[in-house]
């Protein structure tokens, strides 16, 4: 198990002792041509219960980026991926153990934000905008993986969050959006256009191999 953040499009690890600084270098992402979209210095944790599952991720949660804005006490000031890698082994009629490899990618988007709503300034504008364009470019990924657009160029270089999914939009995946809305009248407006971009990522047209 890996679990990482994607802040101000710098790659950070939540599982490392050593990752205090939230404006040094990010880590690297790099495409294997084996193992696909990678993070080569991301540390890897061995779990054997749902107790170690439970206990890395809010170990991660604890260092997470939030801040306080006008809208939300509590804000998640960046994007969260956490990575689960499951091998099994299965006997051929060779008798020869097969081992195949599973990834379960459990992803926390930030909420987009509007600056004149959520009255951020400075480093929270900041923020803002990072997050907004990195929705921005997974929209963009989304939209074209949708719909009859076979062998079309899809920009997942456009950002970090999407250069990470690119395995899980556009891989032999299975994907599910599980869209946060309000049924508050002064959230009518980001409401709906949540629900329009969960629709689309519901009609990403993919034939899942097994």
């Amino acid at each position: 198990m890996s679990y990482l953040e994607i802040y101000n499009e710098q790659v950070k690890d939540l599982l490392c002792a050593e990752n205090k600084g939230k404006y040094g270098p990010g880590l690297l992402i790099v495409e294997d041509p084996v193992k696909g979209v990678i993070v080569p210095e991301l540390s890897e944790y061995s779990i054997k219960s749902v107790e170690d599952l439970l206990e890395l991720t809010l170990r991660g949660n604890q260092v997470r980026t939030m801040g306080e804005t006008r809208s939300n006490q509590f804000s998640s000031r960046s994007h969260a991926i956490i990575a689960i890698t499951i091998d099994s082994q299965k006997k051929l009629r060779d008798f020869k153990d097969k081992v195949f490899t599973s990834k379960f990618f459990l992803v926390d988007l930030a909420g987009s934000e509007r600056a004149a709503v959520s009255d951020n300034k400075g480093i929270r504008m900041h923020e803002g905008g990072k997050i907004n364009k990195s929705l921005l470019a997974l929209g963009n990924c989304i939209n074209m993986l949708r719909g009859n657009n076979a062998g079309a160029f899809i920009p997942y270089r456009d950002s970090k969050l999407t250069r990470l999914l690119k395995d899980s939009l556009g891989g032999n995946t299975k994907t599910v959006m599980i869209a946060c809305v309000s049924p508050g009248a002064d959230s009518c407006e980001g409401t709906v256009n949540t629900l329009k971009y969960a629709q689309r990522a519901k009609r990403i047209n993919k034939v899942v191999v097994r």
